[in-house]
C-alpha cells in the first residue's frame, strides 16, 4: 500500500497539463486547457484539463480523473505503476507505509500472478471436464447453444466432486486456490466452491481470468454462484462479455447491456456481440461510465418482471450521474416474463431487433418510471412524482439534457421549468435575482438541502476552503444524519489533511462510498470558470442562508408555542434569535467578507 501522504506530495508536484500533454494537444482556453478527447472519437474538442483542480474531464463521454487516472485509463496501468511512472517524472522515490518495503510490492505482484495461473488451470480443468461430461453438453444444447459458442466464452463444467479440482492442481492444499476462490477451507477440511455447475470464466479487458460465475443444471439454490471478492476480482467494477464484445462494441458504436450470463451469449450467438451484463449487482455510474467511454449508444434491455423493471431504474439513476449532452441511452422493456434469452430460444433474433427499435429514450423512462403506479390526475400525485424526481435532477450534470428533462417533467406535473428549477436548487447560487449592495447574488429563497448540495460541490473544487469554513460547517451540520451532510463532514476531515487540490482531495476520498458522486460532482465544477475570491464569498453566502433558514425554522417552533404562560426561558431564546437573524441580515447585505 502506497502511504496517501505520498500521493498528495506527488499530486501537488505533479503538473497534470504536462502529463495529459504528452498525449494530446492542449490549448490554452480561459483558466482551463482543451484538446480532442483521447478515450472516444470527436472533432471538436469536449475534453477539459484543469490546471487550478489537477484534474481532466471529458464532456463528450465523461472520463474524467486525477493525473493517476489518466494514466490508468490512457495506458492500461494499474493503481501503482501509474503513481511510480509519476514519481520518476518528478524525480521521487515511492516509499511504502510502516511495516511495508520494495519486497512487499513485488510478493503482490508475484501472489496476483499466482492467482491469475491458479484461474487460467482451474478454467482449462472445467472446459475439459465439459467436454467428457454428456450431461453438461446436453444441457448447453438444450439452451440452444452451439460448440463455437461455448469455445468463445470458454464455458466449462465443474464436475459432482468436493474435491475434483485435485485433478488440476499437484497440491490440493495450495493457499493460492483458496486466495483465488476456487476452494472453500474451513473446520481442517477443503473442498471445491463450485460443483456440478456450468463454469462461465469472467475475464477482464485482456483476456485474463479473474474469476468465475456458475450455474447449476437443475432446480437447486442458489441457481447462481460467483467467485468471491479476491485481489483480482471486484464484482461491482467488471462486466461481463466486455472481453469478448469489445471489438463489436467500437464497430457498432453500440452496447447492449442485459443481466445474466445466458443472456449475453444468448444475444452474442445470435449477432448481438454487442452484449454485456454486471455480475450479480446493480449497474453502477462506473460500469455506465465505462461503456459511455466505449460507444455513444447504450441500450439496457433487463427481464420483463418487476425485477428487471427494478434494474431498470437503478440503470437510469446510475445513468443520469455520468452521462453527458452527446451520449444516448435507451431502455427496452422486455415482455412479462422474458429475457433475451427466452425471446431468442421461443422467437429468434429478429425478436430482439423488434424489442429494441421500440427501447423507450432515457426521457422516456425517466418519465415513465417516475408516474408509474401514481394518480397524475390528482395533485397529490403529482407532488410526488415532482418529489421523487428531484434526487435525480440533483445528481445530473448541469447540461442540455437535464434542462430538456426538467421541462418534460414541469409538462407532465403541470408546473412551469423555472418554478421546478427554484424549487431543486437547480440555479447557481450567484444567479438568483434578489440583488445585494455589493453586487452578489443573495441565496435566501434557496432550499436548504440544494445550498448544502452546492457547497459540497465548491469545497469539493477547493480544498482550501474547505479548511477555512470547516468550523463553521461543523457547527451547522450538528449530528450530520442527512446523506448531504455526511458527505459535507467526509469532504471537511480529508480536507483537514492540507490537501492541494481537487485531484489530491479525490484520491483521498476514493474509498468512500460516494467517491463516484464526488468525481462526478468536480467533473462538473470544471464548467464554471471561477476566481477563488467569488468561490469563497458564495460558500460565505451559503453558510449564513443555512443557518438563517435554520434560526427561522426554530422561530416558527417557538412561535407555536406562544401563551400567556409563555416561559421566560422561552422568551429570551425567542429574543436571542429575533437579535442573530438581525446579525445575519446585516452581514448578508454588507460587502467583504464578515464571518461568522
Amino acid at each position: 500500500m502506497i502511504a496517501q501522504g505520498f500521493i498528495q506530495d506527488l499530486l501537488a508536484r505533479v503538473d497534470i497539463v504536462d502529463v495529459v500533454g504528452r498525449a494530446v494537444a492542449l490549448k490554452k482556453a480561459g483558466q482551463n486547457y482543451l484538446g480532442l478527447c483521447p478515450f472516444h472519437s470527436e472533432k471538436s474538442p469536449s475534453f477539459t484539463v484543469s490546471p487550478s483542480k489537477q484534474f481532466f474531464h471529458c464532456f463528450g463521454c465523461g472520463a474524467h480523473g486525477s493525473a493517476i487516472g489518466f494514466l490508468m485509463d490512457h495506458r492500461g496501468l494499474g493503481y501503482v505503476e501509474a503513481v511510480q511512472e509519476l514519481a520518476q517524472m518528478v524525480g521521487l522515490q515511492v516509499p511504502r507505509d510502516s511495516g511495508r518495503d520494495p519486497a512487499a510490492d513485488a510478493a503482490a505482484a508475484g501472489q496476483r500472478r499466482a492467482l491469475l495461473e491458479a484461474n487460467e488451470t482451474a478454467c482449462a480443468f472445467y472446459r475439459r471436464e465439459l467436454k467428457a461430461s454428456p450431461v453438461a453438453i446436453e444441457y448447453l444444447k438444450s439452451r440452444g447453444l452451439t460448440g463455437e459458442t461455448a469455445r468463445r466464452f470458454a464455458l466449462g463444467y465443474a464436475p459432482d466432486d468436493w474435491q475434483a479440482l485435485k485433478g488440476a492442481f499437484g497440491a490440493y492444499g495450495d493457499a493460492r486456490l483458496v486466495e483465488a476462490g476456487l476452494v472453500i477451507e474451513g473446520e481442517g477440511k477443503r473442498y471445491d466452491r463450485f460443483r456440478r455447475r456450468i463454469m462461465f470464466p469472467i475475464r477482464d479487458r485482456r483476456g485474463a481470468v479473474i474469476g468465475f460465475g456458475a450455474r447449476v443444471l437443475d432446480g437447486s439454490q442458489p441457481k447462481y454462484l460467483n467467485s468471491p471478492e479476491t485481489p483480482l476480482f471486484r464484482k461491482g467494477q467488471e462486466l461481463y462479455g466486455l472481453f469478448e464484445g469489445i471489438e463489436a462494441i467500437r464497430r457498432k458504436g453500440r452496447v447492449l447491456v442485459c443481466e445474466g450470463y445466458l443472456d449475453v451469449i444468448q444475444l452474442s450467438q445470435a449477432g448481438f456481440e454487442e452484449s454485456v451484463a454486471a455480475l450479480g449487482t446493480a449497474i453502477t455510474s462506473q460500469h455506465v461510465a465505462t461503456l459511455l467511454r466505449l460507444s455513444d449508444t447504450v441500450v439496457f434491455a433487463f427481464d420483463g418482471d418487476a425485477a428487471g423493471r427494478n434494474a431498470a431504474r437503478r440503470a437510469l439513476h446510475a445513468t443520469l450521474a455520468v452521462i453527458p449532452d452527446t451520449k444516448r441511452v435507451s431502455f427496452a422493456l422486455l415482455p412479462e416474463g422474458e429475457d433475451p434469452d427466452s425471446l431468442i430460444r421461443a422467437f429468434g433474433a429478429a425478436a430482439i431487433e423488434t424489442e429494441l427499435a421500440r427501447a423507450l429514450s432515457l426521457s422516456q423512462w425517466f418519465l415513465k418510471s417516475l408516474c408509474e403506479d401514481v394518480d397524475i390526475s390528482q395533485p397529490e400525485g403529482r407532488a410526488a412524482v415532482t418529489a421523487a424526481a428531484r434526487p435525480l435532477f440533483e445528481s445530473m450534470p448541469a447540461g442540455a439534457l437535464r434542462m430538456q428533462l426538467v421541462r418534460a417533467l414541469a409538462e407532465t406535473v403541470g408546473a412551469a421549468a423555472g418554478d421546478l428549477e427554484t424549487l431543486y436548487g437547480l440555479k447557481p447560487l450567484r444567479s438568483l435575482p434578489e440583488s445585494r449592495p455589493a453586487g452578489r447574488a443573495r441565496p435566501s429563497s434557496r432550499p436548504v438541502e440544494s445550498l448544502k448540495s452546492q457547497l459540497l460541490r465548491r469545497l469539493l473544487a477547493y480544498p482550501e476552503l474547505a479548511r477555512e469554513f470547516g468550523a463553521p460547517l461543523a457547527v451547522l451540520l450538528g449530528e450530520a444524519s442527512d446523506p448531504v451532510d455526511r458527505q459535507i463532514a467526509e469532504v471537511l476531515a480529508a480536507a483537514a489533511s492540507a490537501h492541494s487540490s481537487c485531484a489530491a482531495l479525490l484520491e483521498a476520498l476514493a474509498g468512500s462510498e460516494f467517491a463516484e458522486q464526488y468525481r462526478a460532482l468536480c467533473a462538473r465544477d470544471l464548467q464554471l470558470d471561477d476566481d477563488l475570491q467569488n468561490v469563497r464569498e458564495e460558500v460565505r453566502d451559503g453558510l449564513l442562508a443555512i443557518e438563517e433558514a435554520r434560526l427561522k425554522a426554530e422561530l416558527e417552533a417557538l412561535g407555536q408555542q406562544l401563551a400567556p404562560e409563555l416561559s421566560e426561558e422561552v422568551r429570551e431564546r425567542t429574543r436571542l434569535l429575533v437579535r442573530r437573524l438581525s446579525e445575519l441580515k446585516h452581514q448578508r447585505s454588507a460587502p467583504g467578507l464578515a464571518r461568522t
